[in-house]
């Protein structure tokens, strides 16, 4: 997530984009437990998540660090999702930043599943990119290795598709949402308003975390509220990213947005500590942007936690009816 500042869109009417973010206990169990919900939505198993946090760990180690926009440890970040997703059967396409953008920045990634109704489309995205300081594996490796294994997941079950399911994952968006807003200012006004909604992740496993919610009481946040709150989490909105993540760029557009975030350098009250355990007084996250960022710096459970609700958001708005209650081929 990138630093905070509000960021304005020449053009047009600023538009104030909730999204809260909290905090989860670092010592809870990384199981979750099944929710009581309807549709047949896969387990995403976390080691798998974890797993691509690991490569995108090494991604940084051998180069510099960091997973900078403009270096090559984002340009590997971006090679390895790749490569994951066209072995799935995913249609992938880089796509280059070329105005608005800071310059020498790497591409963005699109992929989409190529089945259901093509004017119907839900979009999930996350920023691959970090910050110069460290190797970005909370912030934001935790959204786009649960997005990536989310995606493959949605390949290896093959379900009956009713919408279209694209994932995004951008550059540049710790330098100002750059990337995610010139994939907006591309599509033209039928292709923005073929997107019913779009979901962002961003900071999703933040080891004094919590459970927050963009636009929590909106139609879009519907399904992750529900998830969530099958699990008695009690999410709250999440105000400290507001204006601050890829879902800005398409909020200013007039799509309906939402996501999960566990929060950044804000600090967790009292209250929520007392609701959802963890240290009250400090960071969500002490290694915001820093070189401590690595996969030590990762909650399990709350990783755990959103890749679900993830999933569990896909299967309701874009898989079949007819394909929800029955086992996964």
């Amino acid at each position: 997530m990138r630093a905070a500042r509000r960021t304005t869109l020449t053009g047009l009417a600023l538009v104030t984009a909730a999204a809260g973010l909290a905090a989860l206990p670092p010592d809870a169990e990384a199981a979750s437990p099944a929710p009581t919900l309807t549709t047949a939505a896969p387990d995403i198993d976390v080691a798998r998540v974890q797993a691509h946090l690991t490569e995108l760990n090494a991604i940084a180690s051998r180069n510099g660090g960091n997973r900078r926009s403009t270096g090559q440890g984002y340009r590997d970040s971006v090679a390895y999702v790749k490569g994951r997703l066209q072995a799935a059967g995913y249609t992938v396409t880089e796509q280059a930043c070329t105005s608005g953008c800071t310059r020498g920045a790497g591409p963005n990634l699109i992929a989409e599943w190529p089945y259901g109704d093509a004017s119907k489309v839900y979009m999930f995205g996350a920023h691959l990119d970090g910050v110069s300081a460290g190797p970005g594996i909370n912030d934001n490796g935790s959204g786009s290795a649960t997005l990536l294994e989310v995606a493959l997941k949605l390949a290896e079950t093959r379900p009956s598709m009713a919408a279209r399911v694209r994932f995004g994952w951008w550059t540049d968006e710790e330098q100002g949402l750059n990337g995610s807003d010139f994939y907006v200012r591309s599509l033209t006004s039928a292709q923005r308003s073929a997107i019913k909604a779009y979901y962002n992740f961003d900071m999703v496993a933040s080891p004094n975390g919590g459970y927050f919610i963009n636009h929590i009481n909106s139609t879009a946040a519907a399904p992750m509220k529900a998830y969530w709150d099958s699990l008695s989490l009690r999410p709250e909105e999440n105000t400290e990213g507001a204006g601050r993540s890829d879902d800005y760029s398409f909020e200013a557009y007039g799509i309906p947005t939402s996501g999960y975030a566990m929060g950044a350098s804000a600090r967790k009250t009292s209250t929520q500590a007392a609701k959802w355990g963890g240290t009250a007084g400090a960071a969500y996250d002490r290694c915001y942007h820093s070189s401590c960022d690595t996969t030590t710096n990762i909650n399990a459970t709350g990783l755990n936690r959103s890749a679900d609700g993830v999933a569990y958001t896909l299967w309701q708005q874009a898989v079949s009816a007819t394909a929800l209650n029955r086992a996964p081929r």
